[in-house]
């Protein structure tokens, strides 16, 4: 008997996909919008590594060698059998963000012009639970002011996303960016008794307060009172250690996550109030007062850009003002449920990052755009926005066998105009190869046989056109006997008639 073929089973490794042309083409053409909007600003592109030591990346357990959760990361392959485990060189690790690469750049290369502004767009990966639209692999867009203290950054990095989102079609009234600054939450926690904590330190009882308070969405006010109390235990049982802050304590905190108004300047008026006996605090409302006077002079009023003192963020290096750019049109999703979409766009003031390497302090600020939550959006509010799967513009259909070398002198005529053409390579008759275009939504097809070709004369198939009438005309016979969308073009007019016929096609 022979032996049984061990065959690998064909699957992907959870929390990873796989992505298809009708999404990478629009995810492209967003990201280009994005690109040209970031320009417009003065930003230049960079890349970095997909791989960086995992000191750089900051992920180590205070007291272990060992990467922490959160990182897809393994031994160094090139280091030598007796080198110690606990050589800086040891670990590698997958990058989880854009910024901690940035800070990494800044350091190792001293003589970037300050500020250095930068663009990115990669993959970065983390190593954490996946759920419904949570991938462990997924892209980021970032841009980032690094060596610029001026609120001035701050401010365009604001205005910036308000322009990305409204040259994708956004409308006003469509989204919100909310903004909030560090310092003032960190005095308002100094006011409630919280003075001896360090605002990026994520284990320090301000840390805990932090992450309870950005869990506002989630658990709703009750839940937060109990994490910046005792404690609090979800409805699947899990326990949460909380802040251990008394009653009068809360009461100060929930005071300044209540100072919410439409006009920028009342929140900080009434944010100065509540953290006046906090030096740190009132560093955070002046921060918000400057910020609000330059988006004022760029244009940007409170119905793009509003104060929000529920915005925390939740990564620890975050020094100053933190931002998040929310989707706030109802969408309705795939089961036809009306739900809100939420957050595509965080950031911050993170002096203290680039210090890690320097031992100075180093002012940066920046934010990034979650490339894949953007563009589910933008498909959720209008499916129209979805860009044809295929990038074949014209199809050259096979007639006549014994010409393929006149088909592929005419395919290469038709490519030189600059049109996106192949021929038809598979196994089919003509109408099996109009099925192919058709599936796949090419636009035209161009049909010649060996008549075609002594006569110099060409069949043009507006097929795009022929969708948009079948779905119009009750009698598809009856039209098809007409064939209003196919036309015979002389062979000296056909490249300017293919242009021409995609013109409409190439401008959505």
């Amino acid at each position: 008997m022979a032996e049984k073929i061990k065959r690998p089973k064909a699957r992907n490794y959870k929390g990873f996909r796989d992505t298809f042309s009708e999404d990478i083409l629009l995810r492209r053409k967003m990201i280009e919008t994005i690109r040209e909007i970031c320009e417009r600003y003065g930003f230049s592109p960079l890349e970095t590594p997909a791989l960086e030591y995992v000191d750089s990346l900051g992920k180590f357990l205070p007291e272990e060698h060992t990467p922490e959760g959160g990182i897809f990361s393994f031994k160094n392959p090139d280091l030598s059998s007796g080198t110690r485990e606990d050589h800086p060189d040891w670990w590698l690790g997958m990058r989880y963000d854009l910024t901690a690469p940035l800070a990494r750049v800044v350091a190792q290369y001293q003589d970037l012009p300050k500020p250095f502004r930068r663009y990115q767009l990669g993959q970065v990966w983390r190593y954490e639970k996946p759920g419904p639209g949570r991938f462990r692999e997924f892209y980021q867009f970032d841009f980032d002011s690094v060596g610029a203290a001026s609120m001035i950054a701050d401010a365009e990095s604001c205005a910036m996303v308000c322009d990305m989102l409204e040259a994708l079609g956004f409308a006003r009234g469509d989204y919100i960016i909310q903004v909030n600054d560090r310092k003032a939450l960190q005095g308002a926690l100094e006011c409630a008794g919280l003075t001896e904590s360090d605002i990026t330190d994520e284990n320090s009882q301000v840390g805990v307060a932090l992450r309870a308070i950005d869990k506002l969405d989630r658990v709703g006010r009750d839940g937060v009172t109990e994490l910046l109390g005792k404690g609090r235990k979800d409805t699947s049982g899990d326990y949460t250690e909380g802040a251990g802050l008394d009653t009068k304590q809360i009461d100060i905190i929930h005071a300044y996550l209540d100072a919410r108004s439409d006009s920028r300047t009342e929140v900080c008026d009434s944010l100065g109030k509540l953290v006046a006996d906090s030096k740190i605090g009132c560093e955070g409302v002046e921060e918000l007062r400057q910020i609000d006077s330059h988006l004022t002079d760029l244009g940007y009023s409170a119905d793009r850009v509003r104060f929000e003192p529920t915005v925390v963020r939740g990564l620890g290096y975050y020094t100053g003002p933190v931002f998040e750019g929310i989707i706030t049109k109802e969408i309705v999703d795939e089961k036809g449920k009306k739900r809100s979409f939420g957050s595509i766009f965080g950031g911050g003031r993170y002096d203290t990052l680039v210090q890690r390497f320097t031992g100075q302090k180093t002012p940066a600020t920046g934010g990034s755009v979650g490339v894949d939550r953007l563009l589910a959006a933008m498909l959720l509010l209008d499916k129209k926005k979805a860009h044809n799967s295929c990038t074949t513009e014209v199809l050259i259909t096979i007639m006549d066998k014994s010409r393929l070398t006149d088909y592929l002198q005419l395919v290469q005529k038709v490519r030189a105009a600059g049109i996106n053409s192949e021929v038809f390579v598979g196994n089919g008759s003509i109408g099996k190869q109009l099925q192919y275009a058709d599936r796949r939504g090419i636009p035209l097809a161009l049909i010649a046989g060996s008549d075609e070709f002594s006569n110099g004369e060409y069949q043009i198939k507006d097929l795009e056109l022929g969708r948009r009438l079948a779905a119009d005309i009750e009698d598809r016979d009856e039209w098809l006997k007409g064939r209003p969308s196919q036309q015979s073009v002389k062979a000296d007019e056909l490249m300017s008639k293919l242009k021409e016929l995609l013109a409409d096609y190439r401008a959505k």
